[in-house]
């Protein structure tokens, strides 16, 4: 275990936090980071970046920067593009790219917390002492009574907060007033709250560089060729293992499975409401909305999170397809210099002083091939001419499945999918198709659905499941997973 001192200089020295305070031109990159990157939390492709970038340089009027390598006669183009492959370098930002081959940018996790800290150091107004030392109490509470394995205690430490919730709704009942926060208590803890989920956000990138970091050195240690396929693999598999039962794995993916609960995912979209409603009632002044959006904010991050483990994945299955080629390419060329030198052999009419010795009679399966027979072939010779037919093949009783009867417009299902979405945040896909009178076209119009959840942003459920009727006179149903469409 490392102390203090030792973890304060090895973050002094390497962190890329502190790298970035340590530019000299730190206020004009830093808040341009804040405006493009951190202020709308999304990503930015390449071609976008560069553009707003030479805009931005353009307006600053940033002629020489020694420390990323900018000169004063390099035109704002090429400063923007030194310092965007600078910044990646030194891991202000990070890359990846998607199917088509763009390449998208977005803050690393090490600038993610640097502004987030930044943003801390204002001097506030008003400093809400009481919220603070409440969150505090409440918190202390919670860890001494989820850490006490006494089963006695624990009863009492629940009566005694049964107690208290019954004097509570006695107090109301006889007439008392409920208790409600002041303005004092209530902008405090809404900025507490949506402080913590900014700082969140930058967790989930700490779980997705620990996911980049693996595949990193799972493609270093396959360069290197010092490891075989199978010591590759078990590297891999004990990195996953070591991190998913590290306190910050297990941690990750128990939020995540909460975060995908439908039922809490509603909960938590009619607090979010009832609190902006209720704020808007009391006119209490905040501009701060990032609340609203912060489950599209999580749900997009811990994607990334899951899009990195695929990567890993993928680099994994090339690494053993790759192995097997070549093992497959050495065994073909072996093969080809035993036949060589067979065929050099045979032309000097001479016998080769080799055998293959098996203990077992082969067992030799040549499906394709024809049956070895002493039996003569006899062709079959037809002298009755065919008769045509005296109906029309139209008129056959099961000729109609041979041609398709109707179509399906994927145009109209992505339209019924994106006004479902503008009623509520989320919805499933079989409330989607109830809302539209079923399906009238059978499983074409229910495959038609899959092919337009593209389009969308959609969670699949490996647990829970659906049926749906495609045929309902006579009753037919399909089971799929549940598909849960958000907007």
């Amino acid at each position: 275990m490392k102390d203090s001192t030792e973890t304060l200089s090895e973050v002094l020295n390497q962190s890329p936090s502190v790298e970035l305070l340590r530019l000299r031109n730190r206020e004009i990159i830093i808040l341009f980071l804040y405006e493009t990157f951190y202020q709308k939390r999304h990503t930015v492709s390449y071609e976008h970046l560069s553009i707003q970038l030479t805009d931005y340089l353009t307006y600053m009027h940033v002629e020489k920067d020694e420390e990323n390598g900018i000169e004063q006669f390099d035109s704002y183009e090429e400063k923007a593009k030194k310092y965007i492959q600078r910044w990646t370098d030194k891991g202000f930002l990070r890359n990846w790219q998607d199917e088509t081959g763009e390449i998208f940018y977005e803050l690393s996790s090490y600038t993610s917390k640097t502004i987030d800290w930044l943003l801390s150091l204002k001097r506030e107004v008003f400093v809400g002492t009481e919220s603070k030392f409440m969150n505090l109490f409440g918190q202390m509470k919670e860890l001494v009574e989820f850490t006490n394995e006494d089963t006695e205690q624990r009863i009492s430490i629940l009566e005694a907060k049964k107690r208290e919730i019954e004097h509570q709704i006695q107090t109301i009942r006889a007439g008392g007033d409920a208790k409600v926060f002041e303005e004092y208590q209530i902008l405090p803890r809404f900025h507490q709250i949506t402080q913590s989920a900014k700082e969140l956000l930058s967790d989930f990138k700490e779980v997705e560089d620990n996911f980049k970091s693996i595949t990193k050195s799972i493609y270093q240690k396959h360069a290197e060729g010092e490891l075989t396929k199978g010591e590759i693999l078990g590297y891999t598999f004990d990195a996953l293992d070591n991190l998913q039962r590290s306190q910050q794995g297990k941690s990750f993916y128990a939020f995540w499975d909460f975060l995908l609960s439908p039922s809490l995912q509603n909960t938590w979209d009619g607090l979010v409401d009832e609190l902006y409603d209720t704020l808007n009632e009391r006119k209490i002044p905040t501009e701060e909305a990032f609340l609203k959006n912060m489950k599209q904010y999580l749900y997009a991050a811990g994607k990334k999170v899951y899009k990195a483990n695929d990567k890993m994945a993928e680099k994994l299955s090339r690494i053993i397809s790759e192995s097997n080629a070549q093992e497959l390419a050495t065994t073909q060329r072996v093969i080809n210099e035993i036949q060589s030198t067979l065929i050099e052999l045979a032309q000097q009419n001479l016998k080769p002083d080799i055998s293959l010795e098996i203990e077992t009679i082969p067992d030799i399966s040549m499906p394709n091939e024809r049956r070895l027979t002493l039996e003569r072939y006899t062709e079959q010779n037809y002298d009755q001419p065919l008769e045509l037919a005296a109906t029309d093949i139209a008129d056959a009783s099961h000729a109609e499945n041979l041609f398709i009867r109707h179509s399906v417009d994927r145009a109209v299902l992505n339209l019924r999918v994106k006004q479902a979405l503008q009623r509520k945040r989320q919805v499933l896909l079989t409330d989607v198709i109830a809302q539209n009178g079923g399906l009238e076209k059978g499983l074409a119009e229910l495959f038609g659905y899959f092919s337009v959840l593209r389009n969308f942003k959609y969670v699949t459920s490996d647990e829970k499941t659906c049926t749906v009727e495609f045929n309902h006179e006579q009753k037919k149903t399909i089971t799929i997973p549940e598909i849960i469409l958000v907007r």
